[in-house]
């Protein structure tokens, strides 16, 4: 009988492989999806496309078809996830922060929010957030803020940046650095003093949730990481759980979709691509 500490051979490395069976870490999928628990109210297990636990440093990347939800929920309060949406069938049309927030006259993104690609389209939609302190002006974490405030900014190291977890997020679908524009970071707010000065709103806020709404096919990228802003010299970032579930597309008398003129444009423009696409 091999012990299955003993990796240096075929065998024992199979053993050691095998006795890992039903363990868990911090960061992992639900395999299968249908066997996630403490799903929102009305999601039946059949409907999870998905469901994965991010830990600190932790990236995940998705396609989320048209109409599908996908709840990130931070237990623990201390989450920061950076978030990045492409067009699954043209990733050349991806989340355009400046246009989100131009045209919506709001840099304070929260519930109701739309997230725009630079054509002037709808990517996806906020449906629920119980945290509304989000972050549409820094942009994701760099290797060297890392570098500077942990000692270490490496993708492969123990405080990864935003950024680069994205990239590798990227990867997995042919994607690169000219394919990732500033990220949208959820749960940490970054506010605009009357100076000008920057104010960073990071406490703790147990069991906060958002909740998207694909309002087209995405590739949905996602990173558990510091916040740039963050001051302490620790890498503190707790676990947020993303769950996906399939549900209809919205509706045309959707609130959401007529909340404002600009945002029903954006929306009109999307279903126009649909309609081009033969997507009912």
């Amino acid at each position: 009988m091999v012990p299955t500490a003993d990796t240096a051979t075929t065998l024992g490395a199979r053993a050691h492989a095998r006795s890992q069976a039903g363990a868990h870490v911090v960061s992992q999928p639900t395999i299968p999806a249908s066997a996630a628990v403490d799903l929102p109210d009305g999601v039946a297990s059949d409907d999870v496309i998905f469901e994965e636990t991010l830990g600190a440093g932790a990236y995940s990347t998705h396609r989320l078809p048209r109409g599908a939800r996908l709840r990130l929920l931070d237990a623990d309060g201390d989450g920061c996830v950076a978030l990045m949406l492409h067009r699954a069938d043209a990733p050349v049309e991806r989340l355009n922060v400046a246009d989100t927030v131009k045209v919506q006259w709001q840099a304070y993104l929260g519930p109701g929010a739309a997230l725009l690609s630079g054509m002037g389209r709808v990517l996806a939609t906020f449906v629920d957030d119980t945290s509304a302190r989000h972050d549409a002006l820094c942009g994701a974490s760099i290797a060297s803020d890392n570098a500077a405030r942990y000692g270490d900014g490496t993708v492969s190291g123990p405080t990864p940046s935003a950024r680069d977890r994205l990239l590798l997020g990227l990867a997995k679908w042919g994607l690169g650095r000219r394919d990732l524009p500033p990220a949208i970071t959820l749960f940490k707010g970054v506010q605009v003093a009357p100076d000008g000065a920057l104010t960073f709103d990071g406490d703790a806020r147990p069991q906060r949730h958002v909740t998207l709404r694909a309002e087209m096919d995405l590739i949905v990228t996602l990173a558990n990481c510091p916040h740039r802003l963050d001051p302490r010299p620790t890498y503190v970032c707790s676990p947020v759980r993303a769950t996906a579930w399939s549900a209809p597309p919205t509706a045309p008398d959707d609130p959401l979709r007529t909340a404002s003129p600009e945002v029903l444009r954006a929306f009109q423009n999307t279903e126009a691509l649909l309609h081009e696409e033969g997507v009912r």
